[in-house]
């Protein structure tokens, strides 16, 4: 069996029954040593027989932290090899084994427990350095602050780390110098004193002590914090205005104007509810001309003019002001008598401007009055009647038709021009004009008046007749019965409709022709005679229109009616339109006829044109139409040395051997260039030169030729050759000239175009060379 001994067991060892129990061993934290410090001896029975081995396992042996504790392998003594701290490891828990030299357990493991003893090595520590309250003004004693902890790193189960709280120190010291304690084991501070007021001291600063061992200040360790206690505000000052009587003046008619500023005092919290003011009146302005408005910087009240006032009204205002905090009073707080004022405000008297009673101003008038006429007199009262007796001058301000005047001295209303109510400056019947007041103070002041003339309506307007054209059948049937006439009146009932339309008496022949009757009170129908014929044209027909005035206007107005064929529907066809323009029946005829031939020649030429246009695409060319380079033009823009250096092919231009391909031609097929071939032609054949050498003799062969032939049209074109250098082949062709006699007439070139206008210049006109 496992036995054990050593200095620091608390008993020393007892033979169990089965087995060997090693009481806890307390260690001393923080212990000077030496070291290694044995602690406890265990050996086994069975050593006398055999040789054993000890070692220990757990925390601080083979397991971190490593070598706090290790055993003689022999001797089986555990030692602790260096200090303990209680605050990093209270205690630990071993196992001893005990094995032979071959590894063999030979004994049960053995449970060993250490126990660090603590020690006073710990301050007790605040989390912070500053801590901070609170308390309202005039708290009554208990009444509980704030609370402060501190921690002590020791066995709080002894007196190591029992903390105990004191107060040092407390500033200010006002009213008491104890206003403030701190119960010693929670740590919380309470008022022990009354007599907190935010307006004498607004905050205190108290040095809280913590101290362990139970608070002995003799063998604990301490350390300190600060708490900073804030008396908070509550509304126990009220405002007071600085004086019971305050005074200001206005001018009257003025808004927006402050007359004079109301000062207070308040002792608490500045820009709080407690301290913020709101003025009142409560007498003197019934009819609300003023109001307090509260300045939010200086707390001040401004008496402001909201209403305008009046001088010959109120000379001056008496109002009674009370003031108050936004927030109420605290309990048992009573209002100051300075809490209310007297305000007096004078009222300055200004030169007010005139005014006109009524405005506008209505009046009724007829128009048509002449001028010079006096409608009415416009005047206006000064309001400043306690002033000196002011005169008023009177002047015209906006009169848009330039129809009236004004007094300057009585404002009497005198018309300049005749009122007319059908003017464009009337508006629904009423004529507007503005003007103008002014007195003679200082400074001058006027004011404005409107006159507005309501113009009665007087018969001055002959009606018009409406419409002014209009056309109708030339024979009236069941269907077509005339045309609706009305008139237009420019002034209003009852001096407009209805309307009187009849036919003048002269000339006779307008009753004759033409009828109206009456279709209502403003509307008639013009038309012809039964069975009266009238020629289409256009009739100028008089009516006279008479309107329903006192006395009645009339007017002589003129129709044009046209009177035309009409189908039968009453529709004036397009023949009959023409014929109502004012042509008779022969010039209409003569004028279709016109139409018909100039359409026939329009045809003859279309058709005359497609017939030639078919006759040239049946002709065929000589030669393939792609060849065909007769009407293109060429442009060469290359110059050389003259003919020398080219080699040109002038056989080209010579006379065939034979006519055989012209001949061998089917009729109808040539070029239109080419001299028609006739096997038995009356006129002599142009004769064929074989094989000329020069192209000059060529050519003035069949010059000579087709002068001859007066009937063959000129089917050669006239060709220029111009030849440069020098040893052409080509001789001179200037001096080659017509062998015409003279006999022949051919003017007739001129007319075939420009194509041929070379050889017009050259054949004909012949007197003119």
């Amino acid at each position: 069996m496992f036995s054990g001994s050593g200095l620091n067991s608390s008993k020393g060892l007892r033979r169990q029954k089965r087995d060997w129990v090693i009481p806890p061993i307390n260690v001393a934290e923080n212990s000077r040593g030496p070291f290694p410090q044995m602690l406890v001896s265990i050996r086994s029975d069975q050593d006398q027989d055999i040789s054993i081995r000890y070692s220990i396992t757990g925390v601080g042996a083979d397991q971190p932290p490593n070598e706090v504790f290790n055993i003689d392998p022999v001797l089986g003594k555990m030692f602790v090899t260096k200090p303990l701290d209680r605050e990093h490891r209270s205690s630990y828990h071993l196992r001893a084994h005990a094995v032979d030299m071959n590894g063999n357990q030979v004994e049960n493991p053995i449970d060993l427990y250490i126990f660090v003893i603590d020690m006073n090595d710990n301050r007790p520590e605040f989390k912070n350095q500053v801590y901070n309250g609170s308390v309202d003004e005039g708290s009554k004693p208990g009444t509980y602050v704030m609370h402060l902890s501190a921690f002590d790193a020791d066995d709080n189960i002894t007196a190591n780390g029992m903390v105990r709280y004191r107060i040092l120190s407390q500033t200010p010291h006002s009213p008491i110098p104890n206003m403030f304690t701190i119960n010693s084991e929670t740590g919380d501070i309470v008022t022990v004193a009354p007599g907190l007021d935010r307006e004498k001291v607004s905050q205190y600063t108290i040095i809280v002590q913590a101290t362990d061992m139970e608070g002995n200040l003799n063998f604990g360790l301490s350390n300190t914090a600060t708490a900073i206690i804030t008396v908070t505000d509550i509304n126990d000052n009220p405002p007071m205005l600085t004086s019971r009587t305050f005074s200001g003046e206005v001018p009257e008619n003025r808004v927006d104007v402050v007359v004079t500023n109301l000062t207070v005092i308040d002792a608490d919290q500045p820009h709080s509810p407690n301290w913020n003011a709101i003025y009142r009146i409560i007498s003197g302005d019934p009819s609300g001309h003023f109001t307090i408005r509260t300045d939010p910087v200086t707390n001040d009240g401004m008496v402001t003019v909201v209403k305008p006032v009046d001088f010959e009204m109120n000379r001056a205002f008496m109002l009674t002001v009370v003031v108050s905090n936004q927030a109420h009073l605290a309990s048992g707080i009573q209002s100051s008598l300075q809490s209310t004022a007297g305000v007096t405000i004078s009222v300055q008297d200004v030169n007010e401007p005139p005014y006109f009673p009524t405005n506008p101003k209505h009046i009724r008038f007829e128009e048509g009055v002449p001028a010079g006429t006096s409608l009415t007199t416009f005047s206006a009262s000064d309001p400043d009647r306690l002033q000196m007796q002011q005169i008023i001058r009177y002047s015209k301000l906006n009169d848009p038709a330039d129809w009236l005047s004004i007094n300057r001295t009585n404002g009497q209303i005198i018309t300049t021009a005749m009122l007319d109510r059908e003017s464009v400056y009337v508006k629904n019947n009423i004529y507007e004009a503005t003007f103008l007041a002014t007195d003679n103070g200082s400074p001058a002041a006027s004011g404005t008046g409107t006159l507005q003339i309501y113009l009665i309506d007087i018969n001055d307007n002959p009606p018009a007749l409406i419409p002014r054209e209009s056309q109708i059948c030339e024979r009236m049937n069941k269907n077509v019965n005339g045309v609706n006439i009305t008139a237009a009146d420019a002034d209003t009932d009852p001096n407009a409709g209805p309307f009187v339309f009849e036919l003048p008496n002269f000339p006779i022949s307008i009753r004759r022709n033409w009828t109206i009757s009456r279709i209502s009170g403003d509307y008639a129908r013009l038309g012809l005679r039964y069975q009266i014929y009238l020629e289409p044209g256009v009739y100028e027909v008089p009516v006279i229109v008479s309107d329903s005035g006192n006395p009645p206007l009339s007017n002589r107005s003129l129709i044009k009616v046209k009177v035309c064929p009409c189908d039968e529907n009453g529709d004036c066809t397009t023949l009959g339109a023409v014929a109502a323009a004012g042509l008779g029946t022969g010039a209409i005829m003569s004028i279709l006829i016109c139409i018909i031939i100039l359409l026939s020649m329009v045809l003859l030429f279309v058709v005359w044109i497609k017939r030639r246009e078919k006759e040239r695409q049946t002709k065929q060319l000589l030669i393939d139409p792609e060849d065909d380079v007769r009407d293109n033009i060429l442009k060469y823009d290359e110059e050389g040395g003259g003919e020398e250096d080219q080699d040109y092919d002038l056989s080209q231009l010579q006379q065939p051997d034979s006519l055989e391909h012209i001949i061998s031609k089917p009729p109808g097929v040539r070029r239109v260039d080419e001299r028609p071939i006739i096997p038995e032609s009356q006129y002599p054949i142009r004769p064929v030169v074989p094989h000329p050498g020069d192209i000059g003799d060529f050519i003035h062969e069949g010059l000579r030729a087709a002068d001859n032939d007066p009937t063959a049209p000129p089917y050669d074109s006239l060709l220029v050759f111009d030849y440069e250098g020098s040893g052409s082949t080509a001789g001179s062709v200037s001096s080659l000239n017509s062998s015409s006699t003279g006999d022949q007439d051919y003017d007739y070139l001129n007319d075939w175009g420009p194509r041929f206008k070379k050889l017009a210049d050259m054949y004909g006109g012949g007197d003119d060379d």
